[in-house]
């Protein structure tokens, strides 16, 4: 054991959406802080992100499933436990993002992002948190949005659901906080991932989005990942219901 409060050696987290990007990014570096992972993607768990966690030492548990389903929810904690033991950390990354005018937004649209980005967060912290106040202890760290904050642009579903995260991290935090659970957020700015692949696309876009970035630059996903270490680690054991803003100033 070791006296360095962002180690996470025994731990196991659950990182959904970590076939790619920021979920591949946060998975790895908990990794190399010694955390076992599951990795989870819609359609196959990522064979990368999961080599990349052997490659570091750790077990890696793969598991496939499509969070707008239900039942998957359950079943993602269950395979977790069932391979790696437990559950210590759950990051609910996964998200997806339609864009449309308000006008012309369709209910299915509407219907798939909400399932997606806020209840399934909701229903993983629900199943996952049971086990976590059990035993105590336990990080939850949700994906939120600079749209969190912001209405966006032909988003109104993104927008929204993002909103709810950021709120709903609040509301488990204000129920767990005293019960060794810690709740938080990681609010992304502009980050090269496939979400943002259509913005950055546009030439003109992206000029007008890097020209408001300090930074003068967009963010890779590696960069979010130390964000996600510190909330998931001891060194941010008194930070609770707090949505950290990771944009470039």
């Amino acid at each position: 054991m070791t006296n360095d409060p962002f180690r996470l050696d025994g731990k196991v987290a659950l990182v959904t959406g970590s076939a790619t990007g920021i979920g591949a990014a946060i998975a790895t570096a908990l990794a190399a802080a010694g955390a076992d992972i599951a990795c989870h993607g819609k359609d196959e768990p990522g064979e990368a992100t999961m080599a990349a966690v052997q490659k570091l030492g750790r077990r890696a548990a793969g598991m496939a499933a499509d969070l707008a389903d239900r039942a998957a929810h359950a079943e993602l904690v269950r395979r977790t436990k069932a391979e790696l033991g437990r559950i210590d950390i759950l990051v609910n990354n996964a998200g997806l993002i339609r864009r449309s005018p308000a006008v012309e937004y369709s209910e299915e649209d509407w219907d798939l992002l909400i399932e997606v980005n806020l209840t399934s967060a909701f229903r993983l912290s629900q199943l996952a948190g049971k086990q976590m106040l059990e035993q105590g202890s336990g990080r939850i760290v949700n994906i939120a949005s600079l749209l969190s904050f912001q209405g966006g642009i032909l988003v109104p579903a993104y927008a929204a659901s993002k909103g709810g995260i950021a709120q709903l991290t609040k509301a488990l935090a204000n129920e767990w906080a005293g019960r060794g659970v810690n709740v938080n957020a990681i609010a992304p700015g502009y980050i090269t991932t496939d979400n943002t692949a259509a913005l950055r696309s546009d030439e003109a876009r992206s000029r007008q989005i890097l020209d408001r970035i300090p930074a003068g630059r967009w963010g890779e996903p590696s960069d979010i990942a130390g964000a996600a270490l510190f909330l998931c680690s001891e060194a941010s054991r008194y930070v609770h219901g707090h949505v950290l803003v990771v944009d470039g100033g």
